[in-house]
C-alpha cells in the first residue's frame, strides 16, 4: 500500500476529503518523527510502539568492490508491534 492508497482508505473511512486525510496523516507521521528526534517513544496501544535504538560500530563489505570498510555508529528508528497487533495479523 503506497501513500496516496493510504491516503484514499482513510478519507473513506474518515468521510471527509483527500486534502483532510492527506492533512492528518502527515500531521501524524511528522508528531512521531519529531519525537523521535527529541529521543522520546512514541506508544500506539494496540498498534506497536516506535522508538531509536543505538547501533554499534561494525565492520562491513562493500558488496561491489568487496573492500572492508568501518560502518560508524548510528542511531535507527525501530518499530515494535503491539500484541493486539500481532494477533490480528496471526488469527
Amino acid at each position: 500500500m503506497t501513500k496516496n492508497e493510504l491516503i484514499a482508505s482513510l478519507a473513506g473511512k474518515m468521510n471527509c476529503t483527500k486534502k483532510d486525510a492527506a492533512a492528518v496523516l502527515d500531521a501524524t507521521l511528522l508528531t512521531i518523527q519529531e519525537n523521535l528526534e527529541n529521543g522520546e517513544k512514541v506508544y500506539i496501544t494496540g498498534f506497536g510502539a516506535f522508538e531509536v535504538r543505538d547501533r554499534n560500530e561494525k565492520i562491513c563489505i562493500n558488496p561491489k568492490t568487496k573492500n572492508k570498510m568501518v560502518c560508524p555508529p548510528c542511531k535507527a528508528p525501530v518499530f515494535k508491534a503491539g500484541k493486539t497487533l500481532k494477533a490480528s495479523i496471526n488469527k
